[in-house]
């Protein structure tokens, strides 16, 4: 295995929360999905988002100036598969979607939704990081606040370790994984 296919696989090992990050350019939606997110500064609140600079939402988020980020919850996944495979505005279903403050698509039901405006672009060699001072916080309402991870290539449901314990059947795989 040559070395960046070692180290794709090595990166598919890390779990990383499944994001929408979208713009919007004379009133047709644009997105991409992320994982490469990250909060960055409470003061001013601000994240980190990495996005490739072949992604075809990535010219409009630069333009625009503005995205949103929206974490997606595992009863959200179908909105991840829309995006997988749609293009353009199509991954769009508008009855799932209202505008922010800044214009960027913020997906309702969401268990938090960062609307942002673009503060400062970098280089990172096949992906541009994007930093996004946010303007305003959506957050979820009930039961939302699981996020919908991406490992291994494929989606995972995250699980308290809490809950695993209280069935028998999973104590001794836990303990035999603990003890390594």
């Amino acid at each position: 295995m040559d070395r960046n296919d070692a180290f794709r696989e090595a990166m598919g090992r890390f779990a990383g929360a499944v994001n929408i990050i979208t713009t919007e350019e004379d009133g047709l939606p644009s997105g991409l999905i992320a994982t490469a997110v990250c909060s960055l500064s409470f003061d001013p609140p601000s994240v980190l988002v990495c996005v490739n600079k072949s992604a075809s939402s990535h010219d409009t988020i630069l333009r625009r100036g503005i995205f949103a980020v929206n974490l997606l919850s595992p009863a959200l996944s179908n909105v991840a598969r829309r995006f997988q495979s749609q293009k353009g505005p199509d991954r769009f279903e508008q009855k799932y979607w209202v505008a922010g403050r800044t214009g960027a698509p913020l997906l309702v039901g969401a268990p938090m939704a960062l609307d942002c405006k673009l503060s400062h672009t970098y280089d990172g060699f096949s992906h541009s990081i994007l930093i996004g001072v946010v303007t305003d916080v959506q957050l979820g309402e009930g039961d939302s606040h699981n996020s919908l991870l991406w490992q291994g290539r494929r989606y995972h449901k995250p699980m308290e370790f809490v809950d695993l314990i209280r069935r028998p059947a999973d104590v001794q795989m836990i303990l035999e994984e603990m003890l390594f």
